[in-house]
């Protein structure tokens, strides 16, 4: 392979693990490239970042997700045979699949939900003197999602599932005791979806047509066949974990308002542009997913640099999104700079970049768009608290990179 510059580390995998987000970025201003070469797990990859890099990534002409996901992120995070490990045919009916509940009505619906069990938790918040935010809306997402997708899910089994779907994006780039944590959580949930969509085909379940949990039971893959139980648990699970990791999100949300009070003086002022460049900002600013992979679907030469069949090429999201060549200023938190954003699909890509019907976009953006919005009304204008002193630094060296307190409120009070 030539045309790359080399990582100088004989083996860069613990160099990632130390510092998932910024391992990238850092070591292409160090090499004064965009792309280079690192051995991870002893096998050459190539890293790189940026909007050309995110350009080329999507390209599905020369490049495939199967084969690209380490074993331990499919055994935590995506779960084996869903959709993010598909390509072509096969990967753009399945992901329609998803794209059918993406409707506004649809998105709308949720934000609803999601309004409600708001409310419902602030009231409990009244009484308490210590909220820890993160762990809260985690539950309040989980509650939503599941009611909004057909799941029916027992009030004794709120946490437990909660704390499993979270554990799976926790866990996914850890390693010992805790990603053992997230494939246990992975085992048990595949097992109980399973299940679940065996007695809805069986009729002992019956959630309403169009939702998630009746479509992904009756969706027949490109070929004419029925989902498998076990994949079409599996792709339920990607509607409900994906959504209850946008308290990730509304996490940074929160220590944004926190540290830039200009910012939820604006928010309170109602004005839903202002909040859509908001949520915006907090998506593309804070330390959400460090990288997606794909493989060399076939070689070819692009720019001077030789891409051999097979390799592995990885793409930083974080530092896609913090690119000095697109952003200005971009370690600087501006919502203000998309009031006049082009809507550009490889510049700005904190869930995934491309489009969301042919590519690996994540089909939730506007999912997490609208949930953020609503999180900030309620923290804005709905609610008062207090923001008693803590640790907020963010752990860079954990995924997702958290403030260490999760982000405490106390004296909870109504506004209205």
């Amino acid at each position: 392979m030539t045309g790359f510059r080399q990582d100088k580390l004989v083996d860069s995998s613990l160099a990632l693990i130390a510092d998932p987000y910024r391992f990238i970025s850092r070591r292409c201003e160090l090499y004064d490239t965009d792309m280079f070469q690192a051995r991870l797990l002893l096998q050459k990859n190539v890293c790189m970042r940026g909007r050309e890099a995110a350009k080329l990534f999507y390209d599905q002409s020369r490049f495939v997700r199967a084969g690209a996901v380490l074993k331990r992120f499919e055994q935590t995070l995506f779960g084996e045979g869903g959709v993010q490990g598909m390509q072509d045919e096969g990967h753009r009916h399945r992901k329609q699949m998803f794209m059918s509940l993406m409707t506004p009505e649809g998105i709308g619906r949720l934000a609803d939900l999601t309004r409600s069990w708001w409310t419902k938790y602030a009231q409990k918040w009244t009484q308490q003197q210590r909220v820890v935010l993160y762990y809260e809306v985690r539950e309040i997402l989980c509650r939503s999602v599941c009611e909004w997708a057909g799941v029916e899910l027992p009030e004794a089994e709120v946490r437990p599932l909660t704390l499993d779907l979270a554990a799976m994006y926790e866990s996914a780039g850890s390693i010992g005791l805790k990603h053992m944590r997230g494939r246990k959580a992975r085992k048990r949930r595949d097992a109980w979806f399973k299940q679940m969509i065996e007695d809805i085909r069986g009729g002992k379940l019956q959630p309403a047509e169009g939702t998630a949990a009746h479509e992904f039971t009756h969706h027949r893959d490109h070929e004419g066949r029925l989902l498998d139980a076990q994949i079409a648990g599996v792709e339920l699970q990607n509607v409900l974990r994906p959504t209850v990791a946008v308290s990730v999100f509304i996490t940074f949300a929160a220590l944004a308002m926190h540290e830039h009070p200009e910012c939820r003086e604006k928010l309170a002022t109602g004005d839903e542009r202002y909040a859509i460049m908001f949520a915006q900002e907090v998506r593309r600013f804070y330390p959400f997913f460090p990288a997606v992979a794909a493989r060399v679907r076939h070689g070819f030469e692009w720019n001077g640099r030789r891409f051999p069949q097979g390799m592995r090429v990885i793409l930083d999201i974080y530092g896609t999104n913090h690119d000095a060549h697109s952003w200005e200023a971009p370690h600087e938190f501006r919502p203000e700079r998309f009031r006049d954003w082009d809507e550009d699909l490889f510049s700005f890509i904190p869930q995934g970049g491309g489009d969301q019907y042919d590519n690996h976009r994540c089909p939730g953006d506007q999912i997490s768009v609208e949930l953020l919005k609503v999180a900030t009304d309620f923290l804005c204008r709905r609610i008062r608290y207090d923001v008693p002193p803590q640790d907020l630094e963010l752990q860079f060296g954990q995924l997702p990179a958290l403030p260490n307190s999760r982000f405490v409120i106390s004296n909870v009070q109504f506004v209205s």
